[in-house]
């Protein structure tokens, strides 16, 4: 089987088998939506670094572009994103410049771009890749200023990336972006007896994006990017695709799915390049933290106000610092005036329309104010609850005493009762007695 053949099959096998939420293998038509099946769902996206060795050719290109293209997301979400709600919430804010890599993106994936000219030049019969280098030299060393030549070569270029300058060699792009799949092993394989092979090479109409329908610009999209069934005839075409448009369909599915979701990023740095134990080499990971944006986002997030509160949360979270007096009807204005009294810098918060922004350490010094007077709060209970049963055991100890006193008195008085009962009893005895004897006596 041929290196073509077998990635071929694996690209096939990649865009048939999808892992389900539970673990399973799902194959064959659309998964089911999964967001509505189980509610949320995470997904973890790890992408390649990005990549420059002394000789970079195709495979490295497309990895660096496909950087590009997660490079220009991020810028997205962090910075355009998070100072576009400053300008909504109507925050008095400051602009600040971050590197946008979209004329980066342009060169490679635009009309006469560099993937477009590849393309073109593999469907030309003399095509190879020294006219695809010329044809670049012309189109962009003048109108581009990302786009360089070398001094020493005519058979590479070089693209000022968002991370860095890289060199490319041209020699062996057009073999690889044409690395198509003979069509007499096509037929082959769909002879074939195991029905999941031949569905791995069906007929293909067309890639759709992961709802299955028109690539959209929102909202929740399926799991699935499993192109449907096309006409009969077609397969010819469809394999005939190059590399490069291929990937940068399937770079623009991910895309797609990245922006109706809400990305969080995890940034790993390299230590050192030798990959050695604990060994840390300053320049390079600062290099790094430039190259992916991380020092930028330090900055916007130093300069702006990174904690964030709608006014109903702060007034649920903070009423424990308020005084009855300080709430008012106007939820706003009760989290301005308990602010103004608890944060005497003014620069350290901003009302929005709708939100209360912090600047960085002020959510901290409010938790840390919450958690005094709700330990405040929780050891006067205490001291009350200790005095209260301090006070039920003194008042049991008096009504103790009391009780006690008042049984020994009980007692002495029924004893003294009994005994002064007993004596008249005797004395009425001795009367009688005395009595009969009288009368016996004077009979």
């Amino acid at each position: 089987m041929t290196r073509c053949h077998s990635e071929s099959l694996h690209d096939s096998l990649s865009c048939v088998v999808q892992p389900s939420a539970d673990g399973a293998a799902l194959t064959g038509g659309l998964m089911e939506d999964t967001t509505a099946h189980w509610g949320s769902v995470v997904v973890a996206v790890g992408s390649v670094r990005f990549e420059t060795f002394e000789i970079n050719s195709f495979e490295q290109f497309c990895i660096n572009y496909a950087n590009e293209k997660l490079q220009q997301q991020f810028n997205m979400h962090v910075f355009k994103l998070e100072q576009e709600e400053y300008m909504k919430e109507q925050i008095p804010w400051t602009l600040i410049d971050f590197y946008d890599n979209q004329p980066c993106i342009n060169l490679i994936e635009a009309k006469m771009g560099i993937l477009d000219l590849l393309d073109e030049e593999c469907k030309m019969p003399k095509g190879s890749d020294d006219s695809w280098a010329q044809k670049l030299y012309n189109t962009h060393l003048k109108t581009c200023s990302l786009f360089e030549k070398p001094r020493m070569s005519n058979k590479a270029f070089i693209i000022q990336h968002f991370a860095d300058k890289v060199e490319y060699q041209c020699e062996g792009f057009l073999e690889k972006n044409k690395d198509t799949v003979n069509e007499e092993q096509i037929h082959v394989l769909k002879a074939s007896k195991f029905d999941l092979l031949v569905e791995l090479f069906q007929d293909e109409e067309k890639a759709i994006s992961p709802t299955g329908a028109v690539p959209a610009t929102g909202g929740r999209t399926r799991l699935s990017v499993k192109p449907d069934k096309g006409k009969p005839g077609q397969s010819s075409k469809e394999h005939k695709k190059t590399v490069g448009l291929q990937f940068r369909n399937s770079l623009q599915l991910l895309m797609e799915t990245l922006n109706a979701t809400t990305p969080h990023y995890v940034r790993c740095i390299k230590p050192n390049d030798y990959k050695y134990a604990f060994t840390f080499d300053p320049k390079r990971a600062v290099q790094q933290l430039r190259a992916c944006g991380v020092l930028e986002t330090i900055r916007i997030s130093a300069a702006g106000f990174p904690s964030r509160w709608t006014y109903q949360e702060f007034f649920s979270r903070y009423r424990v610092l308020m005084k009855q007096k300080d709430v008012l009807p106007d939820k706003k204005m009760t989290c301005k005036n308990v602010l103004e009294k608890l944060v005497q810098d003014p620069d350290k918060y901003q009302f929005g329309k709708t939100k209360i922004f912090f600047r960085a350490g002020q959510v901290a010094y409010l938790e840390k104010l919450r958690a005094d007077k709700t330990h405040h709060l929780a050891t006067f209970l205490r001291r009350t609850r200790a005095a209260i049963i301090i006070q039920k055991y003194q008042r049991m100890y008096v009504a103790r005493s009391n009780y006690r006193r008042k049984q020994a008195a009980a007692l002495a008085m029924q004893c003294i009762l009994r005994a002064y009962m007993a004596r008249q009893q005797y004395k009425a005895v001795c009367r009688s007695i005395t009595t009969y004897l009288e009368h016996f006596r004077g009979r």
